[in-house]
């Protein structure tokens, strides 16, 4: 899986949003998100529930978005090639064409 703290900064400043303004939505410190981001800190499932929804994405989305083809066993990594980029597509249409 690719560093989740990458996409969820990705994800942010999409939405054209700082750390403090996630920092002011979540509770949770900017020292400590731009830890996630930068891969020092892996956050709990509730610290990633808390930003998804600052986001505005939910957070299977943003598991999704972390995906990186070499995480998916061999079995498996063609259907996710099939399906990749269309599922990208109609996440940046619903998550992120309104900013």
């Amino acid at each position: 899986m690719q560093n989740i703290g990458l996409t969820i900064q990705g994800l942010r400043k999409q939405k054209k949003l700082s750390q403090i303004d996630i920092h002011k939505k979540t509770g949770i410190s900017q020292t400590y998100i731009s830890q996630i981001e930068s891969g020092e800190r892996i956050p709990t499932i509730e610290t990633l529930q808390k930003i998804s929804v600052a986001l505005d994405i939910p957070l299977p989305v943003i598991s999704f978005l972390s995906l990186d083809v070499n995480s998916i066993s061999e079995d498996k990594r063609k259907a996710y090639e099939m399906i990749e980029r269309p599922i990208k597509r109609m996440i940046e249409e619903f998550f992120l064409q309104k900013v």
